[in-house]
């Protein structure tokens, strides 16, 4: 378990030096007024936040934190971009442990939806390793029908890719998620359920089909959903330890090793995400 002064440290942005003084000088108290004065206390991540006082100025400290983000048109996944605006920059510097979040997968440019962030990296990896097989909800403008196939394991990508689809179905304009761009003129919708994550993988689907993706909204990841209330740009916190406690990796297919899965998650979800 963390030591206080290093939790302190971590979230003031402060040296573990500063920070053990300012409980020996007796500078933090808890939100009652109860001064805490040992750096060497153990808290348990678990246990956190908690709301202290420093001096006159109220901080929560947090061990790990986790964001829901619901991504624009526009905007790339990254934390810096010379080019593009970024899904970070619009979290700005104010969210929690706000220089540890890294992006759970991404979401392209021209894409729209869910996008999660977290600062545990352990549970980063889980998250997008292909071996957890998490399953992705996104739904599609078209440009035109599809073929919907018979048999969804069928259904081949332009490389020879069988991707996982799990469900994939028209849908009508009245089911879409406020957060699908629908360009003038559309009327073809779909959407589909995958749990791989390879380059452009959901518009490399819909060009199987025999159609082309217009617009594309992630709308589900695993079993958290995009709020139908969170504008575009818009952020809320989670708790994505408590929401996926459950997850646990699917057995290695006949002859995978965990270097090839690892290797098929490099950019996994997404470049794939991003449809």
């Amino acid at each position: 378990m963390p030591r206080i002064d290093r939790i302190l440290a971590h979230n003031l942005g402060l040296s573990r030096r500063v920070a053990t003084r300012l409980f020996r000088d007796r500078r933090v108290t808890l939100a009652d007024g109860t001064p805490l004065t040992d750096p060497t206390l153990k808290v348990a991540p678990s246990q956190l936040p908690w709301t202290v006082r420093v001096d006159d100025d109220e901080h929560s400290l947090y061990a790990r934190y986790h964001v829901l983000q619901h991504k624009p048109v526009g905007v790339v996944t990254a934390l810096r971009d010379g080019r593009h605006p970024t899904a970070r920059g619009l979290l700005g510097d104010e969210v929690p442990l706000a220089d540890d979040l890294r992006a759970v997968g991404r979401l392209d440019l021209d894409a729209s939806g869910l996008l999660l962030w977290t600062t545990d990296g352990a549970l980063l990896h889980r998250l997008t390793h292909p071996r957890y097989a998490i399953p992705r909800t996104y739904q599609v403008a078209l440009a035109a029908p599809f073929a919907l196939p018979d048999d969804l394991g069928a259904v081949v990508l332009d490389d020879g890719y069988r991707p996982a689809i799990h469900a994939l179905a028209p849908i009508e304009r009245a089911a879409l998620h406020p957060g699908l761009g629908v360009p003038d003129g559309c009327e073809h919708f779909a959407e589909v359920t995958i749990s791989t994550g390879v380059f452009h993988e959901v518009k490399r689907i819909f060009a199987a089909l025999g159609s082309s993706v217009v617009g594309l909204c992630r709308v589900r990841y695993g079993g958290v959903e995009l709020p139908v209330d969170l504008a575009p740009g818009e952020h809320r916190a989670l708790d994505l330890h408590a929401l996926f406690a459950g997850i646990h990796p699917r057995p290695p297919a006949p002859g995978e090793s965990d270097d090839l899965a690892a290797a098929a998650g490099a950019d996994d979800d997404d470049d794939d995400d991003d449809g």
